[in-house]
């Protein structure tokens, strides 16, 4: 069982459903020569591979997106915003999927408006990552320099993303965004294991970066 694996025979695992995903690995790569400040490779792809495989599924099938986030808070205007994206869709055009990258130091100016709760300004990608609706979803990856991966995973992998949990993670995203998205989810993974929100939601810590 996973949950019976050390944390490094964890990643270890983690590194090789991932590695089925030959988009996701694509994806990783071509990110890489990007120099993207603080990117990772992020959220539904990343566990939704993972379910795929462990459901005996095509490790692509029913993944929207790939979400490609970074940080760079010297400038956080429209132009440098769209100069991401334009690098982005050169970087990754021919892949069989859509790639989005974003800049997670400008979440603040539109967040609020889009979900209708207020979002402090993040100080790192990881900040980002930490406010994700669901501890499944709180997962990261990017390939360093020396072509190592580099995981970002505050609530663990035994847990929830190898087990099939989905768990509210109620600390910036409003219920309906969680009650949405695991309604999706629920369609074309049934044999997740989703939580309810709780009635009065407790705000938990996020992990230190």
């Amino acid at each position: 069982m996973i949950g019976r694996l050390s944390l490094d025979e964890q990643l270890a695992a983690l590194k090789s459903v991932l590695s089925r995903n030959e988009v996701l690995v694509e994806v990783l790569n071509r990110t890489a020569g990007l120099g993207l400040p603080g990117w990772y490779l992020t959220a539904g792809c990343l566990f939704q591979s993972v379910w795929n495989v462990a459901t005996d599924r095509h490790p692509t099938s029913g993944i929207k997106d790939y979400d490609v986030f970074c940080f760079d808070n010297h400038d956080l205007s429209w132009e440098a915003k769209d100069a991401v994206i334009k690098a982005a869709d050169d970087a990754f055009a021919g892949l069989p999927a859509e790639v989005e990258a974003r800049n997670e130091a400008r979440v603040h100016l539109w967040y609020e408006q889009k979900f209708g709760v207020a979002c402090p300004p993040h100080a790192c990608t990881e900040a980002t990552i930490d406010s994700f609706a669901a501890t499944a979803c709180r997962l990261g990856v990017r390939l360093e320099p020396d072509e190592r991966w580099r995981v970002y995973t505050p609530h663990g992998l035994a847990a929830d993303v190898f087990n099939l949990v989905v768990r509210p993670n109620p600390v910036l995203a409003p219920r309906e965004v969680y009650e949405t998205k695991t309604a999706r989810w629920r369609q074309q993974w049934p044999e997740l294991t989703v939580l309810d929100w709780p009635s009065e939601a407790t705000t938990l810590t996020p992990a230190s970066t």
